[in-house]
């Protein structure tokens, strides 16, 4: 009987699940797979819908409803877009500066809007997310879901194992010590810092707090992500594969803490 509890076409609520799209077809379009891999995902329970298992038949509003795949989410809303640009030196990570200087959204398509995924100084380098894609952006720059970002900075000077130590350990900083990073000397002078906070030029002072400037820094990776073969000021989309490896990355609030 339509709207009874038994009735899998029906809501919790009573409302009716006949309306919008199929999943399945959901689901492809926005890279899962193809529509036979979408149904198959569906028939083993992996795929719900606003926290409910979904079944083969069920349709969604892809504007309202929350779809996770393996616990992950899956942005579905129409037009959302997703951009690693490989922002070179001299740009600001804005949407627009009043000083005039060159952003991050003039090196990308202007329509439809994106905005950046936290922010690179402007005399930083390396890979930046855009994306208009809330819900991702929202989970991306929360401490608390612990996404790494990894660096790799040129600094004056050699440093040591101590120094490595105390850069592994946390840094006292003017707005609190620093959660543990994982940090590697890759030649005399050259540091790959991998942390999962946010703050404002976090790398630049933890180095400068240890005694060695950085002369360059570049980020390499955002979570799962990294393309050593984007050129500066060059974009491109991310894959249907690297937007669910993202979502798997957010799936949970974690509390994560770096192991040295």
């Amino acid at each position: 009987m339509a709207g009874s509890a038994s009735d899998p076409t029906s809501g919790e609520d009573g409302s009716d699940r006949h309306k919008g799209e199929r999943l399945q077809k959901v689901l492809a379009r926005v890279g899962v797979g193809s529509r036979r891999t979408c149904e198959d995902l569906i028939a083993a329970g992996r795929i719900t819908v606003d926290g409910v298992v979904a079944i083969l038949g069920r349709r969604v509003d892809p504007e309202t409803a929350l779809i996770e795949v393996d616990g992950a989410p899956i942005g579905v809303r129409p037009g959302l877009v997703h951009y690693l640009l490989n922002k070179p030196t001299g740009v600001v990570t804005t949407a627009d500066d009043p000083q005039g200087r060159p952003t991050v959204v003039g090196l990308v398509p202007d329509e439809p809007r994106v905005f950046p995924v936290g922010r690179l100084d402007a005399d930083t380098e390396g890979l930046l997310l855009l994306t208009n894609d809330g819900e991702l952006t929202h989970r991306l720059t929360h401490p608390s879901y612990g996404v790494e970002k990894e660096y790799v900075a040129e600094v004056q000077g050699v440093p040591t194992r101590a120094v490595l130590r105390r850069l592994r350990e946390g840094i006292d900083l003017e707005d609190g010590p620093t959660a543990p990073a994982r940090v590697a000397l890759l030649d005399a002078s050259l540091v790959r810092l991998t942390i999962h906070e946010g703050r404002n030029r976090q790398v630049r002072r933890m180095c400068e707090a240890v005694g060695h400037p950085v002369l360059r820094l570049v980020r390499t990776r955002i979570g799962p992500i990294a393309d050593r073969s984007l050129a500066p000021g060059a974009w491109r989309p991310l894959t249907g594969d690297e937007i669910r490896a993202l979502g798997v990355a957010v799936a949970t609030d974690p509390g994560v803490s770096p192991q040295n």
